[in-house]
């Protein structure tokens, strides 16, 4: 803006000197007229030195009039008479054939720097006709423009200052701004980055009573409300966590005195009549299940305390995954589904914590029996360099839209109407998402309604490594999926 404002001021004062010069000369030239008509009337156009003498006289009267534009010289033409050559070539031949014809002409064109002078410089050349008896006089002003170009040159120069001046005024408000503005909101910025990292205690320090210190004011205040409230849900989970684990230790003696006598019961049950030795059977099945839910209490209890840990070891996967199908044969049975496993013939080792992933398969397999439609449970095992990874695959009714995220919630059931043969805890894909992530792996869900739906654990082959692909893909590509 600077730039373009300079370049038109300039444009604009050029001009305007330009112009007042011009008008002033083309005064001048009318006036000098009036002065050369009557000298130049008797004078003989053929006689040279008639005509110096001509024009050296009306030099003189014009210079003694006091003339106001810088009047430097004149120079008298004639096609009668015979012209000093040099005279003739400072004047442009363009403008000669202007006066010529009788017309005012007007031209930029250098001219002598001083009267007797070689130099040429940048100048202004007025030229008119004068009539007389014996031929045609050209009458020619010439205006040197060296005290316009100085004035000119000021202006420049005053303009690059000033607008060098006005830039640093400019950019030292800039500065100022930058320190009273932009360095109190880049504060906060920060102050927010380390809240959001989890150090509540961070505060802006406020100074003044302008709008950036209310702003402050405003942001502490939302932090120490933010912080109170964490605080309050960060005690919250922790009487919560503390309940789950003490309920279920406070549970275990009384359930151990009940498992002695539901043992017993159900050792003798065929001696009882048949409500009775129905009755046993339940409460037998019931205090199973209900171990289980404790076991799985105790296990997320763990998890949210922070106190679960890895027991890793190098095994070959290929047996924890045929001991999961030896253990769920009677389940897949039961539901009439058949189980196909698919795996390498090479062995497939990792280094992890053989219970929790064994864990991991049982649920996984129980899980895909249970919403299996009585269809096949497809168990395949693969590997690469870095990762191994076991996909169990359904095609039972499958997950809606938006459910793959949910089915690792805690008691989480998609359909609650359907009949379980199995009895779930609604915490086994819970438990087996935190043995995943405590191997730094990964447990995905995949489904669609009515094509089944495939679960995938991803682990790396060493402890401490990250998982960053995997060797099996999470979407099925059989040819009912791809319906």
């Amino acid at each position: 803006m600077v730039l373009v404002i300079g370049i038109m001021l300039v444009d604009q004062v050029t001009g305007g000197i330009l112009r007042a010069k011009k008008q002033a000369a083309i005064s001048q030239a009318k006036i000098g007229l009036a002065t050369a008509t009557p000298i130049l009337a008797g004078v003989d156009a053929t006689v040279r030195s008639d005509v110096d003498d001509a024009q050296q006289q009306i030099r003189n009267d014009l210079t003694a009039s006091g003339g106001t534009v810088g009047l430097y010289t004149i120079v008298i033409e004639s096609t009668s008479a015979a012209s000093d050559t040099a005279s003739v070539a400072r004047i442009p031949a363009q403008l000669r054939a202007l006066v010529q014809q009788h017309k005012l002409a007007v031209q930029y064109a250098p001219v002598p720097e001083a009267l007797d002078s070689s130099q040429q410089v940048s100048g202004l050349i007025v030229g008119e006709s004068v009539p007389a008896h014996t031929g045609l006089f050209e009458l020619y002003y010439l205006f040197p423009l060296s005290a316009e170009q100085q004035t000119i040159a000021l202006v420049q120069r005053t303009v690059l200052v000033s607008g060098l001046a006005l830039m640093l005024l400019v950019l030292a408000i800039a500065l100022l701004v930058t320190r009273q503005v932009v360095r109190p909101v880049r504060v906060a910025a920060e102050t927010a980055g380390r809240l959001a990292a989890g150090d509540l205690a961070q505060r802006i320090k406020v100074s003044g009573t302008d709008d950036i210190a209310r702003l402050g004011q405003s942001f502490n205040d939302m932090a120490g409300s933010l912080q109170r409230q964490i605080r309050r849900l960060e005690d919250l989970s922790r009487l919560q966590r503390r309940f789950t684990s003490d309920v279920s230790h406070e549970l275990r003696t009384p359930l151990t005195t009940i498992r002695m006598a539901s043992e017993l019961l159900y050792a003798h049950r065929t001696e009882f009549p048949p409500e009775l030795s129905r009755s046993a059977e339940l409460l037998h099945a019931q205090l199973d299940r209900f171990e289980g839910l404790l076991g799985d209490l105790l296990e997320i209890s763990r998890y949210d305390a922070g106190v679960a840990r890895l027991e890793s070891e190098t095994v070959d996967l290929r047996g924890m995954v045929n001991r999961t199908v030896d253990a769920n044969r009677m389940l897949a049975e039961r539901h009439g589904s058949e189980l196909a496993v698919t795996m390498p013939k090479t062995p497939v080792t990792a280094d992890v914590d053989q219970r929790r992933v064994e864990r991991i398969l049982r649920n996984l397999v129980a899980n895909a029996l249970d919403h299996g439609e009585g269809r096949p449970v497809e168990i395949t095992l693969a590997c690469d360099a870095e990762t191994v990874a076991v996909t169990v695959r359904d095609h039972g009714i499958g997950l809606r839209p938006g459910e793959a995220a949910l089915v690792f919630n805690r008691f989480w059931r998609g359909d609650p109407s359907r009949s379980r043969l199995t009895g779930g805890t609604g915490l086994g894909l819970a438990i087996s998402l935190e043995d995943a992530r405590l191997h730094d792996g990964w447990l995905q869900a995949w489904g669609e309604r009515g094509k089944g739906a495939q679960f995938r654990l991803t682990l790396p082959r060493h402890a401490g490594h990250t998982v960053m692909s995997s060797p099996l893909a999470l979407t099925p590509h059989d040819d009912e999926a791809d319906e």
